[in-house]
């Protein structure tokens, strides 16, 4: 399945649950697989749409911002200081989705492009495949989309 024949899937979809409503006004589905967040979303889409649980994971902490306003001698508004991030509490290395499929846990890291796992992202994995789950790395949503259909096919 290539990624416009999930955005035609999933706009059927929409199609199917909403038949009292004017077809000229249900908003396309446009998802892309030429970046990460794009591909992210699509793969959860789908996997939503086959009535699995799906979520994204997100481990970048948090920003505080640590600037103050200030009125200057000539009366204007001003803006000084910085933010800083903090760390986050999710585990180093954590895949970017998580998913349940056929009773089984699923972690997808995404890589796109020249992207490459880090050493965490390794011990990550192996943590995940030593506990029974499984984790895969997906690139673009076709590869993917293969990688799920054999994963089906040997989990019934």
């Amino acid at each position: 399945m290539t990624i416009k024949d999930l955005n035609n899937y999933l706009f059927e979809i929409k199609r199917r649950d909403n038949p009292n409503f004017p077809e000229h006004a249900l908003v396309p589905v446009k998802h892309s697989d030429k970046t990460a967040n794009g591909l992210e979303k699509a793969i959860v889409a789908f996997l939503h749409a086959e009535g699995w649980q799906a979520e994204r994971i997100k481990n970048t902490g948090r920003y505080v911002d640590e600037s103050y306003t200030y009125v200057n001698v000539m009366g204007q508004l001003r803006k000084a200081g910085t933010g800083r991030y903090i760390k986050g509490t999710g585990t180093n290395g954590s895949a970017d989705l998580s998913a349940t499929i056929k009773g089984r846990s699923v972690k997808v890291e995404v890589k796109i492009n020249k992207d490459r796992q880090s050493e965490a992202q390794r011990k990550y994995q192996a943590d995940i495949e030593r506990a029974g789950g499984v984790y895969v790395i997906a690139k673009d949503f076709e590869t993917w989309h293969g990688w799920y259909l054999e994963f089906i096919g040997n989990n019934l």
